[in-house]
């Protein structure tokens, strides 16, 4: 069975479904109010590959993603304007225009990365009432009090508030650098924060407190609850969350439950770029259109993430990516000759064992580095039919999700325009115009492919 590595309790566990065969995810989503950029996508790949590898063991998994289309201020100290309201005045759109945009391209984004798509995408601002009814629960178990500015959780109430991120109360207080306000503790946070009198927001609600909108912490918890129930079994997101907003899900669910919302906690690590810190204001916060517009394939990208373990710092460079790049296209131009899929005696041989060595990296804590080197043996491997390394190769990629199917024995086809350039060039080779030679090799390039020279006669390529 697969094991996984648990913030929680700080070590690698074996996963017990709660439900037989089955697995209940929730992962972290995004919050629409701009294009998610190359960092925010390594969560989202690391929590697919996490939910192919669950699949790849058998289990029947309910994905889930929250879409944050109101709430989530721009600071996690419930301090500063709505995301979404900051973006309404840049963009002159309404709020729910500015969502429905981003996570259209948000959505593009996942199909580029073939991301396979959650069971459900719920959006917080069709969940308000689910909120509201958590957060009555947490009123009545004693953990909420009102200030002049919203309804908040009181972390003083909940002895274990902090064990996610092993910082005590304490710990947090002393390194808080926000506005108390009315708060009682620097640790406790915003569950509904009123609207200001005498503004009229695009996005507030009724509730029992008063016209307002939710913080951003309840919508995890009260979407995971309607979706997955209390307790599911994986929580996911970037380990920027651990502190803040995964804190204070757990203590939310866990004063509304008297339940742990999650059984395991799985986090990945950040993205840095050229060894520095990814940032706007570096104007190196790129985006996977960014790439695509330099010339990369968007699963080069995925091929990059998978290099390292999602535990692990991974840097990004164009020098990085551009190996990512020519290892796929090696990949796929070696993989295009190989004969169709088929399951023949041979694959119980050195093939199936490679397979077994590839199931056993993905069970370790989804070591992606190991399994791309095992997949690498297959391909390299001259010893075994190239059918049985075809099914084979295939199976893996139900994890890795290269989308290697659209490749494997199928050979090149090329545009008989294309086929007519190659022609002209090797007759300019044959008599040596070296120029006309590189006119029309440069002419291929732009058509999208490279000619390779063999003894055998030019090799076509895709870039």
């Amino acid at each position: 069975m697969i094991r996984l590595y648990n913030t929680l309790t700080r070590k690698i566990e074996e996963l017990k479904p709660i439900k037989k065969g089955k697995a209940g995810v929730y992962a972290c989503g995004p919050t629409v109010y701009w294009f998610a950029h190359i960092g925010n996508m390594r969560a989202f790949l690391f929590a697919d590959v996490l939910r192919r590898a669950l699949a790849y063991n058998g289990l029947d998994v309910t994905f889930v993603m929250n879409i944050t289309d109101v709430g989530h201020l721009v600071g996690d100290g419930d301090e500063g304007e709505d995301k979404m309201l900051v973006a309404m005045r840049r963009e002159g759109k309404t709020a729910y225009d500015i969502a429905e945009f981003y996570a259209q391209a948000f959505f593009k984004d996942l199909e580029r990365l073939n991301i396979l798509p959650a069971t459900n995408y719920p959006r917080a601002t069709q969940h308000i009432q689910e909120q509201i009814a958590m957060i009555e629960d947490l009123e009545k178990n004693g953990f909420t009090y009102r200030t002049q500015d919203g309804i908040y959780f009181d972390t003083s109430k909940l002895p274990d508030y902090g064990r996610l991120s092993g910082q005590k109360a304490e710990e947090k207080m002393a390194g808080a650098r926000i506005e108390m306000g009315d708060k009682r503790s620097a640790t406790d946070f915003a569950l509904w924060k009123f609207a200001p009198e005498g503004v009229k927001r695009e996005m507030e609600w009724e509730s029992p407190w008063g016209k307002g909108f939710p913080g951003w912490h309840i919508e995890c918890s009260a979407m995971s609850k309607k979706y997955l129930g209390v307790p599911f079994d994986i929580h996911t997101g970037g380990v920027d969350h651990i502190a803040v907003h995964h804190e204070n899900e757990l203590a939310q669910t866990e004063g509304a439950e008297g339940k742990l919302e999650a059984n395991i906690w799985m986090h990945n690590e950040f993205i840095t770029v050229d060894g520095g810190k990814m940032s706007k204001s570096l104007g190196n916060l790129y985006t996977l259109e960014d790439l695509i517009a330099k010339g990369y394939d968007p699963l080069a990208y995925r091929y990059f993430c998978l290099g390292a373990h999602y535990r692990s710092k991974l840097n990004f460079s164009f020098e990085a990516i551009d190996g990512a790049q020519n290892a796929l296209n090696r990949l796929r131009n070696t993989v295009r000759e190989w004969d169709k899929p088929e399951r023949i005696a041979t694959d119980v041989l050195a093939s199936g064992v490679i397979l077994s060595a590839f199931n056993e990296d993905i069970n370790d804590d989804l070591n992606t580095p190991k399994a791309l080197a095992t997949m690498w043996k297959l391909v390299e491997d001259t010893t075994q039919p190239t059918a049985a390394k075809s099914a084979i190769l295939l199976t893996m990629d139900r994890v890795l999700g290269l989308g290697l199917d659209q490749v494997v024995a199928k050979p090149l086809k090329v545009a008989k325009d294309i086929q007519k350039l190659v022609s002209e060039r090797e007759e300019a080779r044959s008599s040596k115009n070296w120029a006309e030679s590189d006119r029309l090799r440069d002419e291929i390039a732009a058509a999208g492919f490279t000619v390779e020279d063999t003894p055998a006669g030019p090799k076509l390529q895709p870039k």
